[in-house]
């Protein structure tokens, strides 16, 4: 009689496999991620029978060809649109439009090709409602299953260009003993729907939920298999959707794609620059210019200071991080001779958005100085920069570019670090500081004091 396979525990976040229970995984370091397994036997590989290597210059391209999905945004995150034969995973928090963006995209891919839209949450008369409300056709083949069995056979049976499979988490492999969105249900349909795409040449597009932290929910090792993950960000009270690539086989990962939720559905945001500036001349108020990945877009950045009744004054920061609030508030202390020891200080940026990069630190400074004095600077200036300990403003990357967009849309005056003494803008004025006691003068020239 054969003997019984003895069960092994995997963490869910990163796939280390261990013997025996571990309360903390020793490779993520995780806590209680060790979930039990039967091991059997893996399937066999998509890769043809003996395949021999062949040159570089043999090899045909024109098989990685893209296809468009119908949205120029989820193109660019993409790498300029869908390869044949590749994974993509999107993830995203319950209700942000992870679906209907899905089905936006499947009613336009119906032109170039047949279209399997799976679903394991709903039924197809639900599906067919969700169609009408955003306004979409084509004719798309539906199929409401979470069992991993028959969308194979359905699969071999339409032979579609393109398959969608809401969500990854509802699938079941019947070979597998656990339970539905378990690590390994999930882990061995990702290497299903990886197989077809690779031996089909179709297109899977897989939805996956998000963890409380953010990541995809299921182990770690299931954005490992699938070509390309796509992250669908933003606060469901706000309007904006970002989607982001944070793996791409494709192309690049320094891209993002700017939606809006429409009533009708996704609508994509062709100029995002415009989109997130109030144009208010307010105290407490100063724009940047980020970039995300390639693309350049201005940001506003608020700051509200009240005076403190406790020793030890709140720092609160949406859209910043809050170390960096506090060095920021450091430099201005020590180099500009300002004091907040007695002030609450609450840092946002406007439209929900995350300034992470450096270049954005002058106007974070700059705007907290307004809010302190109380006077506004012209609707018309914004701000790029660095800014050391030392209180020296440094340069950024691509700060051409930068210059460039903030004179694309109205900005007359733009300050910078006066390192970059070549940049030149036309219709704007280059105001060039070397630290931020400078940057700090010209709130006053302004105000003409």
């Amino acid at each position: 009689m054969a003997k019984a396979a003895k069960p092994v525990y995997i963490c869910g976040e990163c796939g280390y496999e261990s013997a025996k229970w571990l309360g903390k995984c020793p490779a993520c370091e995780s806590w209680n991620t060790m979930v039990e397994e039967i091991p059997r036997e893996a399937r066999v590989s998509f890769s043809p029978a003996h395949a021999a290597a062949i040159p570089l210059s043999r090899v045909d391209s024109a098989s990685a060809s893209r296809v468009s999905t119908g949205m120029n945004e989820f193109d660019r995150v993409l790498g300029g649109g869908i390869v044949s034969g590749s994974t993509v995973l999107l993830g995203g928090d319950p209700g942000i439009g992870k679906s209907t963006l899905l089905m936006q995209m499947a009613a336009s891919l119906t032109e170039s090709g047949k279209v399997l839209y799976v679903t394991g949450e709903e039924s197809a008369p639900q599906l067919k409602l969700r169609a009408e409300r955003l306004g979409v056709g084509g004719d798309m083949l539906l199929l409401a299953e979470t069992d991993l069995s028959v969308v194979e056979e359905e699969f071999s049976h339409v032979a579609p260009a393109y398959l969608v499979v809401d969500s990854i988490q509802t699938m079941v492999c019947p070979e597998v003993s656990s339970a539905a969105g378990s690590v390994s249900q999930v882990r061995e349909a990702t290497s299903v729907l990886t197989r077809l795409a690779k031996t089909t040449g179709c297109a899977v597009f897989i939805v996956g939920h998000v963890t409380k932290e953010g990541a995809i929910a299921g182990p770690r090792v299931l954005e490992h298999i699938v070509d390309t993950v796509l992250y669908f960000e933003g606060d469901r009270n706000d309007a904006f959707r970002l989607l982001r690539a944070v793996k791409n086989r494709f192309g690049s990962t320094n891209e993002i794609g700017v939606f809006e939720m429409r009533d009708t559905g996704m609508a994509e945001v062709a100029d995002p620059s415009a989109l997130f500036l109030t144009g208010t001349n307010a105290p407490g108020c100063a724009v940047t210019c980020m970039l995300e990945g390639t693309r350049p877009m201005l940001v506003e950045v608020q700051a509200l200071l009240s005076a403190s009744p406790f020793n030890n004054p709140r720092r609160m920061a949406a859209g910043v991080d809050g170390n960096r609030l506090s060095l920021l508030l450091a430099v201005l202390e020590k180099k500009a001779g300002l004091r907040f020891y007695d002030k609450d200080v609450y840092v946002n940026v406007v439209g929900g958005l995350r300034l992470d990069e450096r270049a954005g630190d002058l106007a974070v400074a700059m705007c907290i100085v307004s809010a302190l004095f109380d006077a506004a600077f012209p609707a018309s200036t914004a701000f790029i920069g660095e800014l050391a300990l030392t209180g020296e403003v440094r340069g950024v990357s691509r700060i051409e570019k930068r210059v460039q967009e903030c004179a694309r849309l109205g900005f007359t005056t733009i300050v910078l670090p006066k390192t970059d003494a070549k940049i030149q803008a036309d219709g704007a004025k280059l105001v060039r500081v070397k630290n931020i006691a400078e940057a700090v003068k010209l709130l006053a020239q302004t105000q003409g004091g």
